[in-house]
């Protein structure tokens, strides 16, 4: 099926996206702290490594199994369909909203993301405060958003994250887009080969079930680090609230959260209209 002319400009404006996206060029700095990064993770044992990632990948469906069953993911998922029945009254399960244009996904893409955008502003924020139990659970809550953000954008898209195979991509997806940027394009090429193999219809994931590898530990240590500056910057308080930790915690979750919810929406954008082309 050939696409529609608006769905060949969404297309192309994606592959536009791609082109400017990839073309990466790290600063003096980012390159020095890459390269840094990238000595201290080849100093770790191998052993300690295999079990850092075997541990990172459990945690990631304990997180998802956390999220699927929750009462907020239910509520999330009768506000998409009730969203989509604006457009199509028929609308009944998550798959029903492939019948919606990509013009009418993508507005309702954009309130959540919006959404989910600035519960990572607060939660950033109130890890800047610099507590020890706040910043303690940063990284849990940061990855935990980012996991329910790129669910929720796969379900927006009419891919039912309860299917183990859907499960797998939303979390192969949240691993390319939070690994550093030189490592994304190759991700990004793995992810497209994969659905452009002819088995995204099956209902298990008959893949690589490993999402965690070395290139994806520098997020952690990045988040360390962040941890670490917060914890200096909690000294300058203004009015008794440590102003410039609350800015600058806030200010990087943000980041972070926009570049994951871009990554993942171009994804799934393109993924919709290559299933159009089907």
């Amino acid at each position: 099926m050939s696409l529609t002319p608006r769905e060949e400009k969404v297309f192309n404006s994606i592959l536009q996206w791609e082109s400017s996206y990839f073309e990466y060029e790290p600063s003096d700095f980012e390159a020095t702290y890459e390269r840094w990064v990238k000595q201290q993770l080849n100093q770790l044992n191998p052993a300690l490594i295999e079990k850092m990632n075997n541990g990172i990948d459990s945690a990631l469906f304990h997180v998802h199994a956390l999220i699927q069953n929750s009462r907020h993911q239910m509520d999330v998922r009768e506000r998409l369909l009730s969203e989509a029945r604006i457009f199509h009254p028929e609308a009944e399960e998550i798959e029903d909203l492939k019948v919606c244009s990509v013009d009418q996904l993508t507005y309702i893409a954009q309130q959540q993301i919006a959404r989910s955008r600035m519960l990572s502003l607060a939660q950033g924020g109130l890890s800047g405060t610099g507590g020890l139990l706040l910043l303690g659970i940063d990284i849990p809550a940061m990855i935990a958003l980012q996991v329910r953000s790129i669910q929720y954008i796969a379900m927006n898209y009419g891919y039912d994250i309860q299917k183990p195979y859907e499960m797998m991509m939303s979390l192969k997806v949240f691993h390319a887009s939070t690994l550093p940027k030189r490592y994304q394009h190759e991700s990004w090429d793995e992810l497209m080969e994969e659905i452009s193999n002819g088995e995204t219809d099956s209902f298990f994931y008959v893949g690589d079930e490993s999402v965690a590898d070395i290139s994806w530990l520098s997020m952690p240590l990045r988040q360390g680090i962040k941890g670490l500056i917060i914890t200096m910057l909690k000294k300058k308080v203004v009015q008794g609230i440590p102003l410039l930790g609350v800015l600058f915690g806030a200010g990087m979750n943000y980041q972070k959260s926009r570049e994951v919810t871009e990554f993942a929406h171009k994804f799934y954008q393109k993924r919709f209209l290559m299933d159009k082309q089907l």
